[in-house]
């Protein structure tokens, strides 16, 4: 949908003018699990966006539409709850962010749409945040700092969605740089923008169509054993907070001896936030080699060490490992589903895609989705047309 339909849409619905913002959603190029261990992540926002058209109304009511849903939803700002609909509660859980950071908000119409696929770990829930936040924003005249956005944003996944994610997505979302990864410290949430320079080569995505119901509880218990290690290793330095702060060393002196398989993924994620500071010194050197064999790497350690991959990501990586024509690929995301992330040389990518395809439905009986992105810039308005003087009432 291009802005001027997306405009035309809203306007059939609410009879007004609107303003109309997008917020993109994001690959992770390298660190994966590192986020809540308070490590570095290596983001970057893609072409692929959540389009929000947005206008004031003259009372206290919120009306919003999805298009992907085709279903309305009406509320009032001065009685923000969770709705039974899933998708209204990632804009809800932005609104009470708003009103609890005592941001006046007033009554507003709301079109949403997106073309960041759904479940392909591609965040397309933190883009829905990140492009309301940033309306509301907009739309109220309200001086609030990028950084407080994210945070906002993120907070709504958790208490509206029920989701405990790290700040990663929404960072990237609004943070987002054409032709850039960013390195993002979840700690201090210190930032630093690195060339992503792909030259000859493109991103591609494939895409399992899984998700495995392992997905939820492996998580939690990933989460657990970090922090059952941080614990141990605490106790002999009681400067450390996460992961972060421990060395190899550490782990091996005060983890290993207690429980092997907690020492192998507290391992892991050691290793994984030296990973990214590898990757950003290989990026800086414009050695896309090197950035794909650490890739290579992160996906065997999260296949073995940290046990979260699945036997369908593991084929998609085995496919094309040893091509000459794609310098690294791992899995990207929470794991047991979604895609692979893979730098392929351009001219190989139409015939990878067949080939892959072909394999990865004999093998599993699955269709595999494709999708070549490339960077993108962060939340931002498309096509600004100041707030009407008259406002007038929605339609439904």
């Amino acid at each position: 949908m291009e802005p001027l339909q997306l405009k035309q849409a809203f306007k059939e619905i609410f009879d007004t003018e609107p303003m109309l913002v997008k917020s993109p959603g994001r690959i992770n190029i390298i660190g994966e699990h590192t986020d809540y261990n308070g490590g570095l992540v290596m983001p970057a926002a893609i072409n692929k966006a959540v389009y929000v058209a947005i206008s004031k109304r003259e009372d206290s009511e919120i009306h919003l539409f999805s298009e992907s849903y085709q279903e309305k939803y009406i509320g009032n700002i001065n009685d923000v709850k969770k709705s039974d609909k899933a998708w209204a509660n990632y804009i809800l859980g932005v609104v009470d962010g708003f009103l609890k950071r005592n941001l006046s908000v007033a009554g507003f119409n709301l079109y949403i749409y997106g073309d960041v696929p759904l479940g392909a770990g591609l965040s397309s829930s933190a883009a829905i945040e990140c492009a309301t936040a940033f309306a509301l924003a907009q739309l109220n005249e309200l001086s609030v700092a990028s950084m407080d956005l994210a945070l906002i944003a993120q907070k709504a996944e958790h208490e509206f969605a029920g989701v405990n994610c790290g700040i990663m997505d929404q960072f990237a979302s609004v943070f987002g740089k054409e032709n850039y990864a960013m390195m993002l410290d979840c700690r201090s949430l210190a930032h630093e923008y690195i060339p992503l320079k792909l030259d000859g080569y493109k991103l591609v995505l494939l895409n399992t169509n899984v998700k495995h119901s392992l997905s939820d509880s492996a998580y939690n218990d990933r989460r657990a054993q970090c922090e059952q290690g941080v614990t141990w290793v605490k106790a002999y330095h009681p400067a450390v907070e996460f992961l972060r702060d421990v060395s190899e060393e550490m782990l091996l002196a005060h983890v290993q001896p207690k429980n092997y398989e907690t020492y192998t993924k507290c391992s892991f994620v050691v290793t994984e936030i030296e990973r990214v500071k590898k990757a950003a010194k290989a990026l800086k050197e414009g050695d896309l080699k090197a950035l794909g064999h650490l890739m290579f790497e992160t996906h065997e350690g999260l296949s073995k060490a940290y046990e979260v991959s699945c036997k369908e990501l593991d084929f998609l990586v085995d496919q094309v490992k040893g091509l000459d024509d794609v310098l690294g690929a791992r899995m990207m995301g929470g794991g047991f589903g979604g895609c692979t992330i893979n730098i392929v040389k351009d001219e190989a990518i139409e015939g990878l895609i067949e080939t892959v395809s072909k394999a990865y439905q004999e093998q599993f009986g699955l269709s595999l989705s494709a999708y070549v992105v490339q960077t993108g810039n962060g939340s931002q308005t498309i096509e600004p047309t100041g707030i009407a003087s008259t406002l007038q009432h929605s339609n439904f």
